[in-house]
């Protein structure tokens, strides 16, 4: 065989069958044709994207099985019960899938691109593991919201009622709010419990010393069912016998001689009342306390019939006289050029001898207190000479469980940063 002769510039070389193509010039190659042994199948395309989505969705089964696993740990069957506080939150959980497609399938179409001439080689060459994981930031990523937006919705674990056997005595405390309470009734700040803010210039009223004393009084307590009713020219309940000392603190605090009629006094309306509220109780030991500082001059309940009613009831009655009946100073008004408090002296009857009758025919004990100290000694000296009995006390538990999906969400959202920066960091 004879070496082909180098053909002229610009002469045409002969045609040359090809044995696996059509016939073409010889020494030329048509513009971006492919060997027919390269050529990619018909299908190779969708069966990659087939299996790359089946792959990212068994990633996805997993991660998530993963990030689950612990606040099934931790909290269990709560999980079947739990109460979604914000449930309106969990329509955010359709962003889940754009987040999944956008940190797999669309990481691909926003990733520049540099043209050549062929990647034959490319895709003859061996793939790595990191190829089949380029997928994992972004199906953590997806988890990660799908976390968070579970913790935003807030689930809550309403347990069931938990019954203890508790000790105390159920007591209601009786509250004079009559105008009289408006009288001075100075204290050293020593001998208060707690600090008052008062305005520049103004000072302590029975009603603002009987508030702190009582306030103190709750907040000693810790197994007693305790109740409070205010009363003026009527009676008034504020709060049944509860456990719930923070909301009867909060109630206290906020009382005002505004809020109730306090033209007169109803002494025998307000021990009946409170007698009608102990009367179900299933204590042995049934105590009502009474502060008042005035005579029983309103209501549609003697004092004597009061009495009867709660010794069949078996409420030991205990009273406090706040003040002696001598002359005490009162706010009047405040002067209009400085603004300062004006007083005035006036005298409030009291009657010692019905507070006695009521404390001794009911079995209590009745107290006289002139200041802040005796106040507050004489409602510390009644408890101490209770006894006490043993009552079922049912109390709801509640427990917030989102911490127990956040924590997963933030370690993924981690571990999803640490694969981006280190392991499948993509080119270029």
């Amino acid at each position: 065989m004879t070496e082909p002769t180098e053909q002229a510039a610009g002469a045409t070389a002969p045609a040359e069958a090809s044995p696996s193509g059509p016939i073409v010039p010889a020494g030329r190659v048509p513009h971006m044709q492919r060997p027919a042994a390269v050529q990619p199948r018909p299908r190779g395309r969708a069966w990659h994207v087939a299996w790359r989505s089946a792959g990212a969705l068994a990633m996805t089964l997993l991660v998530l099985a993963g990030a689950l696993t612990y606040p099934w740990l931790a909290r269990g069957r709560a999980w079947f019960e739990a109460e979604w506080r914000y449930d309106y939150a969990l329509w955010a959980l359709l962003i889940v899938p754009v987040v999944w497609w956008w940190g797999t399938f669309g990481q691909d179409r926003r990733r520049p691109r540099m043209r050549i001439g062929t990647v034959v080689p490319l895709r003859r060459a061996p793939r790595g593991w990191r190829i089949r994981l380029r997928d994992l930031p972004g199906v953590l990523r997806a988890v990660a919201v799908a976390m968070f937006v579970l913790a935003l919705a807030r689930p809550i674990s309403v347990l069931s009622d938990q019954s203890t056997d508790e000790q105390g005595i159920d007591i209601v405390v009786v509250m004079d709010l009559s105008g009289s309470m408006q009288a001075v009734l100075d204290a050293d700040p020593d001998d208060l419990p707690k600090k008052l803010k008062l305005p520049k210039n103004r000072r302590l009223t029975r009603l603002d010393t009987a508030k702190v004393v009582v306030q103190d009084f709750i907040s000693r307590r810790k197994t007693d069912r305790i109740g409070v009713i205010v009363f003026g020219k009527t009676a008034y309940i504020l709060s049944p016998p509860t456990l719930d000392y923070q909301l009867l603190s909060k109630l206290v605090s906020g009382l005002g001689l505004s809020v109730i009629d306090g033209s007169k006094t109803a002494i025998g309306d307000a021990l009946g009342t409170a007698v009608a509220r102990l009367r179900r109780s299933d204590a042995l030991s049934k105590v009502i306390i009474i502060l008042t500082d005035g005579d029983n001059n309103a209501g549609r309940v003697s004092p004597e019939y009061a009495i009867e009613l709660a010794n069949t009831v078996g409420c030991k009655t205990y009273t406090i006289q706040i003040g002696d009946g001598a002359e005490v100073e009162v706010l009047q008004g405040y002067d209009p050029l400085f603004g300062n408090p004006q007083y005035v002296r006036r005298r409030y009857p009291t009657n010692p001898e019905l507070l006695h009758r009521i404390a001794e025919k009911t079995g209590g004990q009745a107290f006289i207190a002139t200041d802040a100290k005796a106040l507050s000694e004489s409602m510390h000296t009644i408890l101490n000479q209770l006894e006490k009995t043993r009552f079922e006390a049912s109390m709801a538990h509640h427990e917030d469980l989102f911490a127990w999906l956040l924590i997963p969400g933030v370690v993924l959202i981690g571990l999803d940063a640490l694969l981006r920066a280190l392991l499948l960091r993509r080119f270029p």
